[in-house]
């Protein structure tokens, strides 16, 4: 995947087909440290033990429609190829983590991506789920929460358009002003 972003929507999908209620999605961008941390939790279905030590193989999935599962290998393989490191855990019924590093100034690391899209896209699939997305730099932090902007929209449909645009925007705004 091009950019980071494609990854991290990857990653929220797979939680939202197992069915999470709340997932939290928390970037820390660090020039200081030279890292890159991405942070994915859900309360869904979790994994089974052999799931769990499959997980990062490309020719095994959960899946009836296809042979491969590109998404979690292909992280794992991007954050070492960046001098980083990948890590997931995650226990039956209660929710999976999944944990990744890149060094920040590596010749090899993709792009974040526009979280803004990212985030839009996310938000217009879930259903009965609520989304936190952290994101911090080494001067400041930026919080979205889909709970909080319900409770302000106060009965008005999230995922009209209107309000898709605005959080494209607003979460663009808010991680330009970040840096």
């Amino acid at each position: 995947m091009k950019e980071l972003s494609m990854h991290i929507l990857d990653i929220v999908m797979n939680s939202v087909k197992a069915e999470a209620s709340l997932i939290e999605i928390e970037i820390e961008d660090s020039i200081k440290n030279n890292i890159i941390r991405i942070i994915i939790k859900d309360n869904g279905r979790g994994m089974s033990e052999e799931t769990l030590n499959n997980v990062t193989n490309p020719f095994y999935t959960t899946r009836n429609t296809r042979k491969v599962g590109l998404g979690l290998p292909m992280l794992k393989e991007a954050c070492e190829r960046c001098n980083g490191n990948f890590k997931i855990v995650s226990e039956f019924g209660k929710g999976t983590m999944v944990e990744s590093f890149f060094e920040r100034n590596n010749i090899d690391r993709a792009p974040l991506g526009s979280m803004g899209v990212t985030m839009m896209t996310i938000i217009n699939s879930l259903d009965d789920c609520e989304l936190i997305y952290n994101h911090k730099t080494d001067k400041n932090s930026f919080q979205l929460s889909t709970a909080k902007i319900k409770e302000i929209l106060d009965g008005i449909d999230i995922k009209s358009n209107d309000i898709m645009l605005w959080i494209k925007e607003y979460v663009d705004e808010n991680i330009k002003e970040l840096y």
